[in-house]
């Protein structure tokens, strides 16, 4: 998992504009993902089906970008990453004013089928784009930026879009958010430097496959590392609020302060990523991840103290953060820079599998077991990912101190 080289001068100014500019369009681009999940009642009403069918459209958007993201990727490899921003987020305008005037539950399908298609073209893109403007050790500070728009999201953008929708409707939710993204568009014209991330061969070269190139087991690996963290983590999260209500004793109207909280917390293990990630990565992120299973273990055995869970939970989303970034920042840093958009394309993969997998096997276990089980599970699948990157990180380190002693 070596930092591979990147053209990227170390003397240039650190690209503040251009790394807000592409929080922002982050920002709108998960807002407009996530947007149905608080109107899915009035979604489901207006179009006459069950709230369960309405909710398939947040399944049916992941599903999407989990089956398109490295394809797309791979065809519009050769395209300016700029301009195929700009594209994709006027596809995600678009879809979204789709959205808003859908006469039928079929074309909303549809329109979210357009957005998740655009959606993981547009993560496939964005998640490598830091690595181009900036150098190997400001890798973690750009990310924690960019990242910053995602957790912005969860925190303000959805609320917000809730907000609208309750008092407008949620058509016009759509309808705005999808102007948003649309000016988003425009600033990224207005602010975002283009980056070169073709791959110069020298003369008689040959094209290796990208399959074959030396980083590509370690990129594999740690999207696996990915996929088993994300899975523990939303087989607990996404049923976090019945869990409050139920195994807990929080009112039911306290729940969204609680995960408010949680989202606030977020943003200070996101900026604390930004400074850990450049100074001592791997420490860092062996450090949040036990962090977090002990929150959520102090969480499972307290049941009964509300007070002792609200601090586990602010714990919880402070320690868990800041995991995205890193994990983003390594994958940057462990793939080659000819593989980067292909594996900012697999990582996004990997995220969606996770999220959307957890959530699957959380609703089984909850069937199956009961909530109580939950946290229990996320704990088991958390510490299994964080031993496969230990394990991986002591076999490069071997690796590494073997080749040096051949040298």
């Amino acid at each position: 998992m070596s930092v591979s080289s990147s053209p990227v001068t170390t003397t240039a100014p650190f690209p503040y504009i251009g790394l807000l500019s592409l929080a922002g369009a982050i920002f709108v681009s998960v807002t407009s993902e996530f947007l149905p999940t608080g109107l899915l009642p009035a979604m489901a009403r207006d179009l006459d089906v069950k709230i369960s069918t309405a909710g398939y459209l947040v399944t049916i958007f992941a599903g999407t970008v989990v089956i398109a993201t490295t394809p797309l990727a791979a065809v519009t490899q050769r395209y300016s990453r700029k301009t195929l921003i700009v594209v994709v987020l006027l596809v995600i305008a678009v879809a979204n004013v789709i959205a808003a005037i859908a006469p039928t539950y079929g074309v909303l399908v549809a329109a979210r089928i357009l957005g998740g298609l655009a959606h993981g073209l547009f993560w496939a893109v964005v998640a490598a784009y830091a690595a181009h403007l900036v150098p190997a050790h400001q890798l973690g500070k750009a990310v924690s930026i960019t990242a910053g728009g995602g957790t912005a999201a969860f925190v303000l953008g959805v609320p917000v879009g809730t907000a609208i929708g309750n008092a407008l409707g949620w058509r016009a939710a759509f309808i705005i958010i999808g102007v948003v993204v649309a000016v988003l568009a425009l600033v990224i014209v207005k602010f975002l430097p283009p980056v070169n991330h073709h791959v110069e061969r020298k003369a008689g070269e040959e094209r290796v496959p990208l399959y074959r190139d030396p980083s590509f087991k370690a990129v594999l690996l740690l999207c696996t590392v990915i996929l088993i963290l994300l899975t523990g983590q939303n087989t607990f999260y996404t049923y976090i609020a019945p869990w409050l209500t139920d195994v807990s004793s929080f009112e039911q109207g306290s729940v969204a302060l609680v995960l408010f909280l949680y989202g606030g917390a977020g943003i200070i293990g996101l900026v604390g990523a930004g400074y850990a990630s450049d100074r001592f990565p791997r420490k860092a992120f062996v450090g949040v991840v036990l962090v977090v299973m002990a929150a959520v273990l102090t969480l499972a055995l307290a049941t009964a103290s509300t007070v002792v869970v609200l601090i586990a939970v602010i714990v919880w989303g402070a320690a868990f953060g800041g995991i995205p970034a890193m994990l983003q920042t390594r994958m940057l840093r462990t793939a080659s820079f000819r593989t980067r958009d292909l594996s900012a394309a697999l990582q996004t993969t990997a995220f969606n599998v996770g999220i959307g997998g957890g959530a699957l096997l959380g609703g089984l276990l909850l069937d199956g077991i009961g909530l109580d089980v939950l946290p229990f599970v996320m704990i088991l699948l958390v510490a299994i990912g964080l031993g496969l990157s230990l394990a991986t990180d002591t076999v490069k380190d071997r690796r590494e101190r073997h080749q040096l002693r051949a040298s």
